[in-house]
């Protein structure tokens, strides 16, 4: 008599997934855990309009825990000021979405971390929430790094177009991941 399907171990019946997310996602993210791992350095996200996206895909990586030090999804204002120290000022006077934010986002991220390099996103993701100044598909990217010369800003405001909510949140995390390569320290060959 043979076992029914029922009987069959859980092992057996699951199929095994290596990866949540699509390897468009995952293949930068090895990059980055590996290049940051072969420079002993460590990195921290915080996110707001991809919603944890980045983190996940740095997860995906077996090890990543080595690199990667934390992920702060920072979705309202309230859990910027509150987590990431983002003044209500600079929210009120430049908005969520804007180079001011970003910049404070990843100053917020490297300041409650022991990380050497953090980048933070905000933007506008769709389908509504846009506007004639700052139109759906707007991303703002901030990249600030431990003991960087304090005139070093490292921010950019990216207009992807409506791509859809997926299509920009998916275009977003590719930047923010370029981003968190490591970069050449002043002096070094």
């Amino acid at each position: 008599m043979n076992p029914s399907p029922t009987d069959q171990p859980d092992t057996a019946r699951q199929s095994v997934r290596e990866f949540t997310l699509p390897n468009e996602l995952v293949d930068p993210a090895r990059k980055v855990i590996e290049a940051n791992r072969a420079r002993g350095k460590k990195i921290v996200v915080a996110e707001s309009c991809t919603g944890g996206l980045v983190t996940a895909a740095l997860t995906e990586i077996p090890g990543s825990s080595d690199v990667f030090e934390a992920g702060f999804v920072t979705y309202s204002d309230e859990a910027k000021m509150a987590m990431l120290d983002v003044s209500l000022d600079v929210l009120e006077t430049f908005g969520a979405v804007s180079i001011a934010v970003a910049w404070a986002m990843a100053q917020g991220a490297l300041e409650h971390s022991d990380a050497d390099t953090a980048v933070a996103i905000t933007g506008i993701a769709g389908p509504q929430g846009g506007s004639d100044k700052k139109p759906v598909g707007t991303v703002v990217f901030a990249r600030a790094r431990r003991g960087a010369n304090p005139k070093e800003i490292v921010a950019d405001l990216k207009e992807f177009g409506d791509l859809g909510r997926g299509g920009v949140r998916l275009q977003a995390a590719l930047c923010a991941l370029e981003l968190l390569m490591p970069v050449e320290e002043e002096g070094s060959p």
